[in-house]
């Protein structure tokens, strides 16, 4: 798989190619810092004097090198993809390598940060179900009244379980169920393949 690079991102990154490998290694290692503690513009205005630039656009070049090591990390490429989708940018040889390296480098951190912002959703342990019917009453001798009794234990995070005690009827279940299924069933097509992937 190939990374596709809009034009805007293809101008931000442009600029690598007219500093040392020692400025896009100091890029680098801005991009990562900033993954993991967030922006800091002081950073961009004294990189842009040393540099003898205007800060935006020390910043664009910044954000566009995060944003291809970022993407890159989403998507597992590996080292010959990686390669291949800078290619598309026409950079030297020596730039291709070494962003490469630092991809390498780098990539396990970053998917690090990218599960540590990720939310943390309860997930299912366990589920107890107990289905009470009422067959009649002092009022009316023959009636039945099903109704579904769900315990739901789920564990958070933080290996926290909690349970949720729910009722319902099983007509409300069944239409649950269906809409569960087409939910499923739903994954299970290109688009949403594809958007797991990225994820």
């Amino acid at each position: 798989m190939l990374l596709i690079f809009e034009e805007e991102h293809k101008q931000h990154l442009a600029y690598l190619s007219s500093v040392s490998l020692d400025v896009v290694r100091e890029f680098c290692r801005i991009s990562i810092e900033f993954l993991k503690n967030g922006i800091n513009p002081k950073v961009y205005a004294v990189a842009a004097q040393k540099l003898g630039v205007d800060a935006v656009t020390v910043q664009s070049a910044v954000e566009g090198l995060m944003y291809l090591l970022l993407e890159s990390s989403k998507l597992l490429l590996n080292e010959i993809d990686f390669q291949d989708s800078v290619k598309t940018l026409s950079f030297s040889t020596e730039l291709q390598k070494e962003l490469l390296s630092q991809y390498v480098d780098n990539r396990t951190d970053i998917r690090r940060v990218l599960t540590d912002m990720s939310m943390a959703l309860p997930h299912y342990k366990d589920l107890e179900y107990r289905v009470d019917v009422q067959v009649a009453s002092r009022s009316v001798r023959h009636q039945v009244e099903p109704l579904v009794t769900l315990k739901l234990h789920t564990i958070d995070s933080g290996l926290k379980e909690s349970v949720q005690v729910l009722q319902t009827d099983p007509a409300s279940l069944l239409h649950l169920t269906r809409t569960l299924e087409t939910a499923l069933q739903e994954l299970n097509t290109v688009h949403c393949k594809r958007i797991v992937r990225n994820l």
